[in-house]
């Protein structure tokens, strides 16, 4: 599967610029409607005017209206790097002939050249395909039609609500284990595997967010409810199963698990080794003890440093269970009435996930 260009920071901040409801767009598609063709660079005068050869000075304020006006004139358009200021027109842009380019057409040659001169952002617009193409260092992205862009978010969105879904699933069956001290490595990796799935395919919506602008608005919304707590789980079931217990580790263990490829994060081997256990490790009967992270985070108003102190003190999540009022509050920062309300978060977490195990069964 070929990777999303868009990954790129560079590219995905540019597609923010040229995002449907701002006025480049929106003189973009005007050209594109009126079959016409354009060249825009967007940058400082100061970094550009080098490659300048004739051309109007303009500095006036940018309009839709303005810039369809001056693309029916030959020579590219600049526009200041805040999109704010059409800088110039008519402008004949000499870049580096030496630079290399796989662009046929001249508009596009001379694009690709001065972005990788640069490191503009340069807009080309063909006139015979109406395509709009973004060009910035050495990156190239080609923007797709905006109805075939949303109609494939809605598309990724109904999975993401299928992979939340089994998220969800995974994460109470967990938490009834982890209360009957009944974990198996295995339990922890299939909810990781489905929490990082879960978190990419929200990421690929993301990125179609910013390249739909306003156009995105509703699933964005969607998509912020279904990621509400997804981070937070994932994270928590990191600093529950690491293997050594150190934060430092867990975080290192979040951020490859960002980057392990799609096939190795199917590989079980892969994960259990993420963890620090041993490869030859078998998850389906090597136990596990929660350190607690995930199930007491879910008791709400409980700060995260008085966790990390309960969990320091404790352990385990079961010791916690079982530990006394007095035992509890006698942890740094929690005091008799956050041992109440641990004790009562607690028990009112394991009756709630007993339940909802059952129901799903």
């Amino acid at each position: 599967m070929r990777a999303d260009p868009r990954k790129d920071k560079t590219l995905l901040s540019a597609l923010k610029q040229v995002a449907p409801g701002t006025p480049l767009r929106a003189g973009i598609d005007d050209i594109i409607r009126a079959e016409l063709g354009a060249l825009i660079v967007i940058g400082d005068l100061s970094e550009l005017a080098f490659l300048f050869s004739g051309g109007m000075r303009l500095d006036l304020p940018l309009t839709a209206q303005l810039l369809y006006e001056l693309a029916k004139m030959d020579g590219a358009i600049v526009i200041s790097r805040d999109t704010q200021k059409l800088v110039y027109a008519n402008v004949q842009l000499m870049p580096d002939a030496a630079i290399p380019t796989s662009e046929t057409g001249t508009r596009h040659r001379t694009a690709e050249r001065v972005a990788k001169q640069t490191e503009a952002l340069v807009v080309s617009i063909s006139q015979q395909r109406e395509t709009v193409t973004v060009f910035i260092g050495d990156l190239r992205y080609q923007l797709g039609e905006i109805s075939d862009t949303l109609a494939r978010t809605n598309q990724a969105l109904g999975t993401l609500e299928t992979y939340r879904a089994r998220l969800d699933q995974g994460l109470t069956r967990l938490t009834a284990l982890e209360f009957q001290s009944a974990v198996v490595l295995d339990d922890v990796l299939v909810v990781l595997q489905r929490a990082e799935m879960t978190t990419r395919m929200a990421e690929e919506i993301e990125r179609n967010c910013v390249e739909l602008g306003e156009e995105g608005r509703l699933v964005r919304m969607q998509l912020d409810e279904l990621m509400e707590d997804v981070p937070r789980e994932k994270a928590a079931v990191v600093y529950d199963y690491e293997y050594s217990g150190d934060p430092a580790n867990s975080s290192t263990v979040l951020e490859r698990l960002s980057q392990i490829d799609y096939g190795h994060l199917l590989e079980f081997e892969e994960l259990v080794e993420l963890l620090g256990y041993g490869r030859d490790t078998n998850p389906l009967d090597h136990t596990v003890q929660p350190r607690g992270y995930r199930v007491l985070s879910r008791i709400p108003r409980l700060p995260d440093s008085v966790i990390r102190h309960v969990v320091r003190d404790f352990a385990s999540l079961d010791a916690v269970v079982r530990a006394s009022h007095r035992d509890l509050e006698a942890v740094d920062g929690v005091g008799s009435v956050r041992a109440r309300e641990i004790r009562e978060g607690l028990r009112r977490l394991q009756e709630h996930n007993l339940v909802d195990r059952y129901l799903q069964l």
